[in-house]
């Protein structure tokens, strides 16, 4: 069975500044992974690596059976979708385009509709809205919908091409709690669709039980990675955290509290 991705002993510099160390790390199939960070984790560098954006300073990356050095990287994104709550910024571009031409563009990875899309096209994008339980906006112009719906609508873009694997980076940022759990609903769709999901947060609320691994990054090392029953610990929590923390979970998922100390190594 071909792992989704395999990194071994990855390293990323930027000028004389390390970003990311001695990176080893594997998906296999059927998991769905978290990436958990503070900000200046390394986070986004890895992201741009095992999204085929970016080449690793040093080290072996295989993603999707391809190995980096001797595959297309443009060729192998067309099989990598990816979700942002930055690609609103782009909303300009779409705010005359229905929620269906939206969805289509997805196809050919453009911001706009500028090709003729075939009867298939249109039958996978009304496909996308029932599954999404999104059907009631069919028609309706992108500007005309609530953040939440407009979230949604990424991720059927996302699916268009029926990638093997979806990187999320901060989806659920600026969402309020009934649109976070509409969205979160969705990741649903996302699994059963033989999708394998990459998902980052700074919650960890929002590790639905959808999400089976979860990888800890601190300062561009590896805390942990594996199972999430395992990986989500009080004690690995506060060392990726710098702070003292206490997991609780509910219905599988995690809750994180602080408690009441000082941040970790400082004295109070």
């Amino acid at each position: 069975m071909q792992n989704v991705i395999d990194m071994e002993k990855v390293m990323f510099r930027r000028g004389d500044k390390e970003i990311l160390t001695n990176i080893d790390w594997t998906i296999r199939e059927n998991e769905h992974w978290a990436i958990l960070g503070l900000n200046g984790s390394g986070k986004t560098s890895l992201l741009n690596i095992i999204s085929a954006h970016q080449f690793p300073t040093e080290g072996e990356v295989h993603v999707l059976g391809n190995r980096f050095g001797e595959t297309n990287l443009p060729e192998l994104r067309k099989e990598i979708g990816f979700v942002s709550s930055s690609l609103e910024r782009f909303a300009q571009m779409f705010q005359n385009d229905t929620v269906e031409r939206v969805i289509i563009s997805g196809k050919f990875a453009s911001f706009g509709l500028y090709e003729h899309p075939s009867p298939v096209d249109w039958e996978r994008a009304d496909e996308l809205l029932h599954d999404f339980r999104l059907s009631y906006l069919r028609g309706k112009r992108i500007n005309s919908l609530s953040e939440g719906e407009k979230r949604r609508i990424l991720i059927a873009r996302a699916l268009m091409n029926k990638p093997r694997m979806l990187i999320m980076d901060e989806p659920c940022s600026g969402l309020d709690i009934l649109s976070r759990e509409q969205f979160l609903h969705t990741l649903q769709v996302v699994t059963k669709n033989d999708c394998h999901l990459v998902y980052v947060s700074h919650h960890v609320e929002e590790l639905v039980e959808d999400i089976t691994h979860v990888l800890l990054l601190k300062e561009g090392r590896i805390v942990a990675s594996g199972k999430k029953e395992d990986v989500m610990t009080d004690e690995l929590l506060t060392e990726t955290y710098n702070v003292h923390v206490k997991i609780r979970w509910d219905e599988g998922r995690p809750y994180l509290s602080i408690r009441r100390s000082a941040p970790v190594g400082i004295e109070s």
